[in-house]
């Protein structure tokens, strides 16, 4: 086998790299919203990434255009139902799922998610 070139493989520290404002609907920076992502999709938290919550954020209410899939690595988050996702829990959201997450005390995801949400606000 050939070396991996380094035009072919990228890599980040979730705990060293740099996190980048996660962007709303209409390209506004969301507060306490930050992803990491390294794919090459030019839309930032579509894909696979890292989505961190700084603490008492809530997100804007949306609907997922696919399914989406997340795993707690940090923290804690309540669903608008009063669903609370905690720290190891691995969780699958149907397309079509509506919704808004809070974090009281900040948490950290990995998610994927195939196509940008849809906010409903």
């Amino acid at each position: 086998m050939e070396r991996i070139g380094t035009e072919d493989r990228r890599v980040a520290n979730i705990y060293q790299t740099p996190f980048k404002p996660f962007y709303d609907d209409n390209g506004t920076p969301s507060n306490g919203e930050d992803v990491l992502q390294i794919n090459a999709h030019d839309k930032p938290g579509v894909g696979f990434h890292v989505y961190r919550m700084a603490p008492g954020t809530t997100t804007t209410p949306h609907e997922h255009t696919e399914d989406e899939e997340f795993l707690v690595l940090e923290g804690a988050l309540t669903d608008n139902d009063g669903y609370v996702y905690s720290k190891g829990d691995l969780v699958w959201l149907k397309k079509g799922t509506q919704h808004s997450s809070h974090s009281k005390d900040g948490a950290l995801l990995v998610v994927y998610i195939a196509t940008p949400e849809r906010n409903l606000d």
